[in-house]
Order: C-alpha cells, then sequence, then structure tokens
C-alpha cells in the first residue's frame, strides 16, 4: 500500500503535469465501489461540462439505448445514458455503465440506425470491460481518486488548513475557488477520457460489438459505417476534433465495418420495457456510502434519506435519480422523483416573503412537467394533482397583483421586486413599465445582456407609447457601451430601431477582433454558429486561450496551482477545441 507521503507526491506531481444473448429482468450492481467511483466520475462530468437539456433527444437515445443494453449478456452494472453539453461530436463509456453523448454529435443529425451503431460501440466498452483493462495508462477512476485528492492538497494550501471537518474541495468550501480547482481536475481527467485513444485492439472489438447489438435490437449494422461517412462529410479528418484524434485508422474500421454489417442480419425488435423498469429499480437502489438516515423532522428528495455531505452526494443522488427517469420515466417511481423535486421548489418558493414569491417560475415548471407525463402517458394519476396545484398557484398569484401594484406605483422597490412581479404578473398593464424599470436597473447594475432582454421586450408596445420610448433611449445608450457579443447581435437582429441596429452592428464587427473574455467569445459561437463574423470570433477565442495558457504554464511553475487550475479550467470548458486546449491534453501526463 503506498504511503501518504507517496500519495502526496503522485497528486502532486499530478497537478503539475496538467492533472495534469438472453434477455434478462435488468442489470445488477456486482461491485458497488466500482459503481460508486463511476458515478462520481459522471457526476463530475456532467457538473463540469453540464447536461444538454433536450427532453426529446434524450428520449430518442433512451429509447434506443436501452433495446441495445437489453441485446447484451452484460449484467454487472445497470446502463445509464446522458447528453451533455459539449460541441465536439463524440461518446465516452464509464466503466459502471455511464455512457454519454455530446451535443455536437447529436447536432450531425444522425438517423436512427447511426445513433444506435454509435451507442452500441460505448456499451461494448462497457461490456468488454475495456475501461478497467487499459495498460498504458491509468482507467479513469484511478486518476479521478488523485485529482480528488490533489484538489483536497491545493485547497490546503490556499487558506483552507484550518478547514472544519467534512470540508469539500468540490463545493463544500467557502472560498468559490475551491470549485474551480476540484472542477478543473476533475475537467482535466474527463477531457481525458473523452479524448483517450483506446488500443486498436479495443476499438475493433467495440465496434464488433456494437454492431452485432444493433443488428440484434433491430437496427440496420451499416448505420455505425454510414455515421463515419457522415462524419467524414460533415467534419474536417483533423486532431483539432476529437472524434478523429480519439478513433484513428479511420478508413481501415469504416472498411472493416462494412465487412461486418454483410455477414450480419436484422433481428425483429424486441420492447424493452421489462429491462427498463429494472434498470430503473437497481440505479434508485444504489445507496452510496455517506448516506444516513434523516432526524424525524427532516425529509429527504423522494422521501428517502439524506447524505452526510450535501454538497458531494446529493449530486450523485441525482445524478442517480436522472438515469432512473431516462431509464424509464413511468410509473410511480418516476412520479415520485418529479414531485418530490418539484415540492422541493415549491417550498423553498413558499418560504420567501410574500411578494417575493415567483409563482410564474413554479408555473412553469410544472406546466412542463405536465407535458412531459401528457406525451408519456396521458393517464397518470399524477396529472391530476399537478394541474390542482397549478389552480392553487394561480389563486395565490392573483390575490397578490393588487398589493404588488401598489408597491409598484408607491415608486419605492427593489429590483428582485421588480423580477418577481414581471414573473408572476407578465400580462398586466404594468407590465411594459416593469420592463423597462427592469432595464434601467440591470443597466445601473451592469447587467447589460439582462437589460437588453428588459428593452426589447418593452419595445414591443411601440416607437409611440412612453415605455417604447423610454426603451429605446435605453437602447441607444446601450448599444455604444455593450461589450457582451451575443448580445449586440441579438440588438442588431431584434431592434426595432433603425439606429440602434446600426449602432449594434458597429460595435459588434468592431469588437470581433478584441473582446477581452474567453466566455464572450464562447457564449456567441454556442448562439450564432452560422454568423459570418464566426472565424473572425473563433480566432479571437483561440488567441485568448493560447494567452490563458502562457499564464497557466507561468502559474505552475512558480507554485501557485489554484491560479493555474483556474485557466486550465476556462480553457477546457470555453475553449474546447482550441490549440492551446489541445495542447493541454496532449501534457496531460495521467500516471496509475
Amino acid at each position: 500500500m503506498p504511503t501518504p507521503s507517496r500519495i502526496l507526491v503522485l497528486a502532486v506531481c499530478l497537478v503539475s503535469s496538467w492533472l495534469s444473448a438472453p434477455h434478462a429482468s435488468g442489470q445488477e450492481i456486482t461491485n458497488p465501489e466500482l459503481f460508486g467511483k463511476s458515478l462520481e466520475a459522471a457526476t463530475r462530468a456532467l457538473e463540469f461540462y453540464g447536461s444538454y437539456d433536450d427532453r426529446l433527444e434524450t428520449r430518442r437515445v433512451a429509447d434506443l439505448a436501452y433495446r441495445l443494453a437489453q441485446e447484451s449478456t452484460f449484467r454487472d452494472f445497470p446502463f445509464s445514458f446522458f447528453l451533455v453539453d459539449i460541441p465536439v461530436p463524440n461518446a465516452f463509456a464509464l466503466p459502471g455503465g455511464h455512457i454519454f453523448i455530446t451535443r455536437g454529435m447529436l447536432d450531425l443529425e444522425p438517423s436512427d440506425d447511426m445513433l444506435a451503431g454509435l451507442l452500441g460501440h460505448e456499451i461494448g466498452h462497457v461490456v468488454l470491460e475495456h475501461g478497467t483493462k487499459m495498460q498504458r495508462r491509468a482507467t479513469l477512476l484511478n486518476v479521478l481518486s488523485q485529482a480528488l485528492l490533489a484538489g483536497v492538497i491545493i485547497a490546503s494550501d490556499n487558506d483552507t488548513r484550518d478547514a472544519p471537518a467534512g470540508y469539500d474541495p468540490w463545493g463544500g468550501g467557502s472560498n468559490s475557488g475551491d470549485r474551480v480547482m476540484g472542477a478543473a481536475a476533475a475537467g482535466v481527467v474527463v477531457s481525458e477520457l473523452l479524448l483517450r485513444s483506446y488500443s486498436r485492439e479495443f476499438e475493433d472489438e467495440a465496434d464488433d460489438e456494437g454492431q452485432r447489438l444493433a443488428a440484434a435490437a433491430g437496427f440496420d449494422p451499416d448505420g455505425y459505417g454510414k455515421l463515419m461517412e457522415l462524419m467524414r462529410e460533415r467534419l474536417p479528418e483533423s486532431n483539432e476534433y476529437g472524434y478523429w484524434r480519439t478513433h484513428p485508422f479511420f478508413d481501415t474500421r469504416v472498411n472493416a465495418a462494412g465487412v461486418r454489417a454483410d455477414l450480419l442480419k436484422t433481428q425483429e425488435p424486441t420492447p424493452a420495457d421489462e429491462f427498463r423498469r429494472r434498470t430503473q429499480e437497481v440505479l434508485l437502489s444504489y445507496q452510496p456510502k455517506s448516506r444516513k438516515t434523516p432526524p424525524p423532522e427532516k425529509e429527504g428528495r423522494a422521501g428517502e434519506t439524506l447524505p452526510d455531505d450535501p454538497k458531494g452526494v446529493v449530486d450523485s443522488m441525482r445524478v442517480l435519480e436522472d438515469a432512473a427517469l431516462i431509464a424509464w420515466p413511468l410509473g410511480a417511481h418516476a412520479d415520485r422523483i418529479r414531485l418530490a423535486r418539484l415540492h422541493e421548489e415549491r417550498d423553498a418558493e413558499l418560504q420567501q416573503p410574500e411578494l417575493s414569491r415567483d409563482f410564474g417560475r413554479l408555473a412553469t415548471l410544472y406546466e412542463e412537467t405536465v407535458v412531459e407525463i401528457r406525451e408519456l402517458n396521458p393517464e397518470s394519476e399524477l396529472l391530476a394533482s399537478l394541474e390542482g396545484e397549478l389552480e392553487g398557484f394561480e389563486e395565490s398569484r392573483s390575490a397578490l397583483y393588487e398589493k404588488a401594484a401598489e408597491v409598484f406605483a408607491g415608486g419605492v422597490y427593489e429590483t428582485e421586486f421588480l423580477e418577481t412581479f414581471f414573473s408572476n404578473f407578465s400580462e398586466s398593464e404594468e407590465s411594459t413599465r416593469i420592463a423597462v424599470a427592469l432595464g434601467n436597473a440591470y443597466s445601473r447594475l451592469q447587467r447589460h445582456v439582462d437589460a437588453v432582454g428588459m428593452y426589447l421586450e418593452a419595445s414591443k408596445a411601440g416607437s409611440d407609447s412612453e415605455p417604447g420610448r423610454q426603451a429605446s433611449k435605453g437602447l441607444r445608450s446601450l448599444a455604444t457601451v455593450l461589450d457582451d457579443l451575443g448580445a449586440l447581435q441579438q440588438l442588431a437582429a431584434e431592434s426595432m430601431d433603425d439606429e440602434v441596429r446600426q449602432l449594434a452592428q458597429a460595435r459588434l464587427v468592431q469588437s470581433a477582433d478584441s473582446y477581452k473574455r474567453l466566455q464572450n467569445g464562447s457564449s456567441f459561437l454556442k448562439r450564432y454558429p452560422e454568423s459570418d463574423l464566426t472565424p473572425r470570433i473563433t480566432a479571437r477565442l483561440n488567441s485568448l486561450a493560447e494567452n490563458l495558457y502562457g499564464e497557466a504554464i507561468l502559474y505552475q511553475r512558480v507554485g501557485d496551482h489554484a491560479k493555474a487550475l483556474e485557466r486550465i479550467h476556462a480553457i477546457l470548458t470555453e475553449a474546447p477545441l482550441s490549440p492551446a486546449a489541445a495542447k493541454l491534453r496532449r501534457k496531460a501526463v495521467l500516471e496509475s
């Protein structure tokens, strides 16, 4: 067993190197320790990159994936499927059965057969246990454990030596920088997994297993080869794109996929409902070690127990619940989770002062859930309960109107009051004046993007109205000082004032080569990928990322790991396709 000093040296080295078949009812969890580590890695991946919240695509992936998973003979872990908000077209799997598809892959608009081939390939990596058999480098889960330790050590060197018991460098500390350090450490690790090359042998095995599963589940086994062809057509075959880096010998694999497809016969699909129900039950049965029974006066999510560490385990439990809802979105377990989450939001809102209660936000959450349930099961008994609660919110909201209108008329209020008023009474006669007042408040607070949205909302009243004139005045002032590229594009496209549009467009063109924040360019490219300014904004993004890379080197050399990690975090999250991000990944030395 390694000594504590050996572990310390290993963790510090990691940081200084960039942290650097027959159908069955469902899976079991035969190795709780490995499943727990995989779940932790999945939680950090979602925390670092963010979920890609597309209800229809999530449902589509699940419908395809569980038909494939059912056909495997693997029963050691329940399979979970997630969409992750990464622009790189890719997919990856964790040893515990957690499989991720990126937004960039779905943006290619693959057919069901293509997507089934990809999902089958990732399921194949899990079934064949490739994640725990890698010899060239450590498994992700070993490296993640080291990164967690490194996060603790770094945090302890940055004003946390006297941290209370239970201190969590992932988010439980008082310093927000601690969370950045933890996320950066996990981000390097997860990025390394995402861009990790399996051996030729492992990739061939996963291709073979994936196509076999696709055919057995009723999909065209040639879908995988067609997906490769689609990617070749739509993406440059370059190291700047993750799939090409992780999947070498491309032509050979495409040819092999075609040969396999000719030898496989598509079978009649078998419903996977029972498999998915059992998978949901197994997921919900898992108990992280640090959970404990709550005192009687407390109630955990969905009536379950509460964790020792609400900053850590609750996140993992939420990932488990998300996975359970995706596995089987119908039935008592799914309804219980949905209802518990809505009640959590409701109870938190009702604890607010009367005029701060945002019933509009609550109603939106409930209405979205109602729409989802109606799509899945119009006969669900939960619908009546949710609709009854919605009626109660409407009554409570209506009862507040006169008092809120009186406060607004009095002219003495805070920004939070305006926000709640607008959310609760967006159709009221005061709404355009509220929008102007919010625009003014946001401008004073330097929240220029929010101000643009409110002024544009108020301008719908028309240039002949007083709110419309005030909104145009506010937009003209903002158009000359705005730094946010996305807000400038929105103004140039949506403003009804010709002068505002011209001012915004001129400033946008001027700022494309000179903006100073990485997140500014990143968010613009996400919102407007087809803009004429995309090449210039991308070039500036790459330049800013390169500058941060240089700063990270400097801070690493002088031993300021916290600042180095902050810059690594920014590069990997805001400029994942930049040359700087590619260099970071190449420099990541992940030793067991």
